[in-house]
């Protein structure tokens, strides 16, 4: 069974992520061989990173925080990940890069895509987000999901989401596809 965690990267009141979060959720869990889970990071409220020692740093000490804790084992339990970002600023929310800062050996040599919202479809979130990926040793796969501007002023509007989600049905699952393989490559070289 390949596991897939899908990362909701907002917090916010009101957010617009759960709901692409959940449609592309629900695309995984229609995969046979795929045991998908959703990781919302309002459930795994992590300190800002505050740690005497980089994740990345052999032999540092284990984690004090037990949502680090939590946050790490679902990390490493995951076989490829489809973060959902919404894009602040031309870049990620500080929510989910922090999250992303607390862990190392959990994310490396994994596969990753994006599903991104905001101005001109979380693209720049998205891009800042695959070199942040290559830092930590994962695979930044090509394809991914940009939600139209007028998905996002729907949802500011109190409007269903569902037709603008359906249009991006064919392109999500081809990501699905290629993020499928690339995970099961990875899992196969690490000797998973």
């Amino acid at each position: 069974m390949t596991v897939i965690s899908v990362i909701i990267g907002s917090v916010r009141q009101g957010r617009l992520a759960e709901k692409p979060a959940r449609w592309i959720f629900d695309h995984l869990k229609q995969r046979e061989g795929v045991d998908a889970r959703l990781l919302d990071l309002k459930d795994y409220p992590m300190p800002f990173f505050d740690a005497p020692l980089p994740p990345a740093m052999p032999g540092r000490p284990a984690y004090e925080h037990e949502v680090v804790q939590r946050w790490t084992q679902a990390i490493a339990a995951s076989d490829g990940f489809i973060i959902v970002t919404p894009e602040y600023n031309h870049g990620t929310s500080a929510v989910l890069k922090n999250a992303i800062d607390w862990v190392y050996p959990e994310w490396n040599r994994k596969a990753v895509t994006f599903v991104g919202y905001g101005s001109v479809g979380g693209a720049r979130a998205v891009e800042q987000l695959r070199e942040i990926a290559v830092e930590m040793q994962m695979a930044p796969i090509r394809s991914a999901v940009h939600l139209p501007a007028a998905a996002l002023y729907a949802h500011f509007k109190g409007e269903d989401l569902a037709p603008h989600l359906a249009e991006l049905d064919a392109v999500a699952g081809q990501m699905i596809d290629d993020l499928l393989w690339w995970t099961q490559a990875l899992k196969t070289a690490r000797g998973g």
